[in-house]
């Protein structure tokens, strides 16, 4: 028998939490293939102020507790996020798996943690003390190292809603589905009046947490794109120089290569 609460609401959540010694359980996916049987949980999937996704002015809020088909099916979505969601393992387990045990997993091959980085995605926090808004890129400090108290819970995340058009997004893995990123990247590029207004990248599944550079990407913002296809050399030999991969299953010269054949294809689509 599995030992917990179910909270009705984030107040009772978060008293819980604050206990110390309750596990928060979203789906359950990877959760539910260990074998602590002396484990309590808390169990998230009734709160409804984790379960909403709405938008306000700048941002398109989604409920840690949202499972990823919840994700798929709601219209106000960036199709981004819903293109690496629906790459996440098997219908069965979209299900069930949440938006929230996917970034606590604390690990850099999350689909959706990727989108959130790439997007300069936000964070809120709470706790029986109090709220925060922390930037996703602060949250991850290392390998299952998150910027989380042992009293908080993650309640949404606020995704940025503009510049979420021109995007470039691959996922490499061992086999088209069910399969955990050997590689994966995201790219956006906003351009408006001929003038790259924005570019972001991110790897994921390459370092300990997801890789982005925000200083790399400066060196094409504000420039048009032929003067962008002069800073391409300068641009690629950043990202060579610092982009140095884990080795895991696979090699990480391999992860380098296909990382840096992605953001070059990402470039020339673009007309860079």
């Amino acid at each position: 028998m599995v030992n917990g609460i179910v909270a009705t609401d984030l107040k009772e959540a978060l008293i819980v939490r604050a206990q110390g010694n309750y596990t928060p359980y979203g789906g359950g996916t990877d959760l539910m293939i260990k074998s602590d049987r002396n484990a309590r949980y808390l169990f998230l999937h009734k709160v409804p102020e984790m379960k909403r996704i709405v938008e306000d002015d700048r941002y398109i809020r989604i409920g840690s507790s949202c499972t990823f088909t919840e994700v798929l099916q709601n219209p106000r979505i960036p199709q981004l996020l819903k293109e690496a969601v629906s790459q996440i393992a098997a219908p069965a387990i979209r299900n069930l798996g949440t938006i929230g045990g996917n970034i606590g997993n604390g690990s850099a091959k999350a689909d959706s943690a990727l989108i959130f980085f790439v997007s300069d995605s936000l964070l809120r926090l709470a706790s029986v003390r109090g709220e925060r808004v922390l930037p996703i890129k602060d949250f991850y400090l290392g390998r299952k190292k998150l910027a989380l108290s042992e009293d908080e819970l993650i309640v949404e995340v606020l995704m940025p809603k503009k510049g979420l058009d021109n995007y470039y997004y691959k996922k490499i893995g061992a086999r088209d589905a069910l399969a955990i990123s050997r590689v994966s990247f995201a790219a956006l590029l906003e351009i408006s009046e001929g003038i790259i207004r924005n570019c972001a990248t991110a790897f994921g599944a390459v370092t300990e947490v997801v890789f982005r550079r925000p200083d790399f990407d400066a060196l094409l913002i504000g420039k048009t794109l032929e003067e962008a296809k002069h800073q391409k050399d300068s641009y690629l030999a950043a990202y060579e120089k610092a982009l140095v991969p884990i080795q895991g299953r696979i090699s990480a010269e391999y992860r380098k290569v296909v990382c840096m054949n992605l953001l070059k294809d990402f470039l020339e689509k673009n007309g860079i």
